[in-house]
């Protein structure tokens, strides 16, 4: 009876899950940034995109209090309690752990009683405004990937702007407005991200949604990331596919969610009417418990590990990249412009690898030199660089040292577009490609690609085509 009054309640929470489950595993999580397969050559590496876990970026971030001097505390003062503002007998003391409220208590771990929270001086200034800019800066690009979530312990602010800059803080543009009456505080008419639309989806509104009220379920300010993958996705989320293609293509879209730095503006604090009341300023103030900024580190997905170190993130780059952002291809392995991964097709996308560059694979110091017979070299002009090499005399090539140089291998030197390396000496092509690594369609060297003239074939005294012959060494059988 127990057995059967448990693979019932089984039954019923794998159904559930299904039903619930926003996230399905078809869309693909990106982890792995190669994986040995075995082909009819052996072992090989097969290369796809790849990026770094989503994960909590407050751990990893700095923040900048503008004025410095604007936490509560120094002097000690007292301020009024958020649910009646008229108990003001609470106390700020930055001498006293227990009365002190330090910036770095909106990133800490929630959950205790009391809560713990940033607190502001009080608006004791007034009619000068109350003003400060909160500044979160990553000194690295990171891809937000969840809702920005700001938790208030004081009433929301009636006026607030959330920024975001992608240059480490030298320009900044708004993300979102908020007020209690957008027209007034920004001259702009409010809307919500439920009025945007996949064309509109890059607008930046003003909302109303978040700025009122000392509420305990009104405490919290949203931008909403999610909302937007919507307009994609679906509202579950279900169809990657979809949002992975405009990210590909779309670079304002992409950049749309990319940032070094965000700063938040508060403008003005929750009065909650329509005049301050002077005699009581003590009941003015910003207080923040929580900030929540969901992300990964930007690696172009050439990266799953991003590193903390030194108080620095940096991508552990994969596929032959380097920089920050694995934005760049290492030395040597230039032998193609540097491209970023791509998400399609899913749900391993395309790694774009960097391959080597034509000059590394002969150059001396790293590869063993191959010298070809001059005999058997077409010379059709005694000062040009690369003599012209006859297909039929590929046989008389000689290898100066009998270790021959890997033109191609199963881990770094990888063929290209579907070409397998054969025996390390050459990759052998798909009828469409050409070159070293299979890495040039072949109509480019002809300049017949989008003709109706079809493949054309490299000229027979191409420097490439010279290079990819003299390092076949005595493969003449091959080029049959």
């Amino acid at each position: 009876m127990y057995l059967s009054r448990f693979l019932s309640i089984h039954a019923l929470w794998v159904t559930v899950s299904s039903v619930m489950q926003p996230y399905p595993l078809v869309w693909g999580h990106y982890d792995v940034c190669k994986t040995q397969i075995y082909t009819e050559e052996g072992k090989v590496w097969d290369y796809m995109a790849c990026q770094p876990e989503s994960t909590d970026m407050t751990k990893y971030l700095k923040v900048k209090l503008d004025p410095p001097d604007i936490t509560c505390g120094d002097p000690p003062e007292t301020f009024c309690a958020m649910g009646n503002p008229y108990m003001c007998n609470n106390e700020c003391d930055a001498s006293t752990p227990e009365l002190a409220h330090p910036p770095e208590l909106m990133f800490d771990f929630e959950g205790r009683h009391p809560s713990t929270f940033w607190q502001s001086a009080t608006w004791k200034d007034y009619p000068k405004p109350l003003q400060v800019n909160i500044t979160l800066s990553w000194s690295k690009t990171i891809e937000l990937t969840d809702n920005i979530v700001i938790t208030f312990e004081s009433g929301r602010p009636d006026q607030m702007i959330l920024e975001k800059s992608l240059d480490y803080g030298r320009t900044w543009q708004p993300y979102q407005y908020y007020a209690t009456d957008c027209l007034d505080a920004f001259h702009m008419d409010p809307k919500s991200v439920k009025d945007l639309s996949q064309h509109t989806v890059l607008e930046i509104i003003c909302t109303e949604e978040y700025s009122t009220g000392y509420m305990t379920n009104s405490k919290i300010i949203h931008f909403e990331i999610k909302d937007r993958f919507a307009f994609f996705a679906g509202p579950w989320l279900r169809n990657m596919a979809s949002l992975y293609g405009q990210l590909d293509t779309t670079k304002k879209l992409r950049d749309f969610f990319t940032v070094t730095d965000l700063r938040i503006r508060l403008l003005r604090p929750a009065v909650g009417e329509i005049f301050v009341d002077e005699l009581h300023l003590a009941r003015y103030f910003y207080a923040i418990s929580d900030i929540k900024v969901h992300g990964r580190c930007k690696c172009n997905l050439h990266a799953t590990v991003c590193v903390y170190d030194n108080s620095k993130l940096t991508c552990e780059c994969e596929h032959n990249t380097t920089g920050p952002d694995c934005g760049k291809c290492k030395k040597n392995y230039q032998g193609r412009p540097w491209s970023p991964g791509s998400y399609l097709p899913i749900p391993k996308g395309t790694a774009n690898t960097c391959i080597p560059s034509i000059s590394s694979i002969g150059n001396p110091p790293k590869f063993n030199r191959i010298w070809p017979n001059i005999s058997s070299l077409e010379v059709s002009n005694p000062k040009q660089v690369a003599p012209k090499l006859a297909l039929s005399t590929v046989s008389s090539v000689q290898v100066a040292n009998h270790k021959r140089a890997n033109v191609c291998d199963n881990e770094l030197l990888h063929c290209q577009n579907g070409g397998t390396c054969y025996n390390n000496v050459r990759c052998l092509c798909p009828a469409a490609y050409t070159g070293i690594l299979c890495e040039k369609l072949r109509c480019e060297e002809a300049g017949s690609c989008g003709s109706d003239s079809g493949q054309g074939a490299p000229p027979p005294g191409s420097p490439a085509l010279l290079l990819l012959t003299a390092m076949l060494g005595t493969a003449s059988p091959l080029l049959v």
